[in-house]
């Protein structure tokens, strides 16, 4: 099976890893200091707070803008359920606003549109590794006096007029998930503009307390203050290790998957009826995920008989995703239907994601794209002669 994505590891990381299973320090040590100085400076932010996994990092994000009861959240429908979450969690309301038909990004006029006075934040979402029309985003967080949020967990290593995501809103989540950009294993990280809100993640990754083992050692004491009602989201520093040792390698996986892209790019050309998500052209794209739109009526098929055949073929189709306002929790919880997102919806119904991550060789991406035209060909869609 060609999966969807995979992880990369080498024997630099294996290394940097056991370097520090042999150190004095596995958690709350000096590498994960350094491995947030490192993205930090990525990223173009003075802030960074490395925690477990990618829905602890919203989950303090959230937290950090100090979200109360009832507040609102405006979010797109088309990312993982954990985006949502995070806001629940904190007692929020999620507002889903419907995305762009071609980018799927957040829709900025359907932002405007869902803006009230218990409106807190907006929570966009770079979805597949594209980052969201900011300028605009930002326009309308300034103009309400909203915190403009980035879920960029797709989105490490891209870029928007030059400029790189993480320095784009007023903080910005990462995952280190082994099907992302880079890994730790599990783990997630916040960057932030504001020093208060990155004190506050700090605090709240370690259950509420003010000051870390470090601190109190540094201090020779033993006293500590619980000053809010935290999680225990802390980074081991062995993963931090490996966080280090793959960070210097990201900017040409991320090069890798976009020559990955321009391959898929160019087979669908001959083909009616299937077409990338569109690229706008102000962004450096980190493709996390590629994925297609199908035209049912044009390929003659629907995208479940598509995806069956392509995973009969070795090929790990995935579909990315569900509207998250079409779960079951959300529909019960917050009366969410069907029709509230209609080009999220439509979406949906369409998509496919196709293999894509920097060890996949040419010849597979070729068999990839072999598989999803014989398919189309075995079923009189297109003429036997395109190749």
């Amino acid at each position: 099976m060609i999966p969807y994505g995979r992880h990369s590891i080498d024997e630099g990381d294996i290394a940097a890893v056991v370097d520090v299973l042999q150190s004095d320090w596995l958690t709350t040590g000096p590498t994960l200091v350094e491995f947030e100085q490192a993205v930090a400076h990525t990223v173009d932010a003075p802030e960074a707070v490395a925690v477990s996994n990618g829905t602890a990092a919203l989950h303090c994000a959230i937290h950090a803008i100090g979200l109360q009861p009832g507040d609102e959240v405006i979010l797109p429908p088309l990312t993982f359920v954990a985006t949502a979450n995070a806001i629940v969690m904190c007692g929020g309301v999620p507002v889903f606003a419907d995305v762009d038909p071609e980018t799927l990004l957040l829709d900025p006029q359907a932002v405007e549109e869902k803006v009230t006075p218990r409106t807190k934040a907006i929570l966009a979402v770079d979805y597949a590794g594209q980052p969201c029309d900011y300028h605009a985003l930002r326009h309308i967080a300034n103009r309400h006096g909203l915190v403009l949020m980035a879920d960029a967990c797709h989105a490490l290593g891209a870029s928007l007029n030059g400029r790189p995501v993480g320095s784009l809103a007023d903080l910005t989540i990462f995952s280190f998930h082994p099907v992302k950009a880079m890994t730790t294993g599990e783990g997630g990280m916040v960057v932030t503009q504001q020093p208060e809100y990155a004190n506050r993640m700090r605090i709240f990754r370690n259950h509420g307390i003010t000051t870390d083992h470090q601190e109190r050692l540094a201090r020779q004491t033993w006293e500590y203050q619980m000053t809010c009602l935290g999680m225990n989201y802390r980074l081991t520093d062995f993963q931090c290790a490996l966080g280090l040792s793959q960070l210097r390698k990201l900017q040409g996986w991320v090069t890798r998957r976009q020559a990955i892209a321009s391959q898929y790019d160019d087979a669908w050309t001959s083909i009616p009826g299937i077409h990338p998500v569109s690229v706008r052209p102000d962004v450096s794209h980190a493709y996390h995920l590629y994925v297609i739109l199908l035209n049912e009526e044009a390929y003659g098929m629907d995208r479940a008989t598509l995806f069956s055949l392509l995973r009969e073929q070795g090929i790990g189709a995935q579909v990315h995703y569900i509207p998250v306002h079409l779960q079951p929790f959300y529909r019960e919880q917050f009366g969410t239907e069907p029709g509230l997102c209609p080009h999220a919806e439509s979406a949906y119904e369409n998509m496919l994601s196709l293999p894509i991550y920097p060890a996949l060789k040419n010849e597979e991406v070729d068999q990839v794209i072999g598989a999803v035209k014989g398919i189309v060909v075995s079923h009189r869609l297109i003429p036997t002669g395109v190749s």
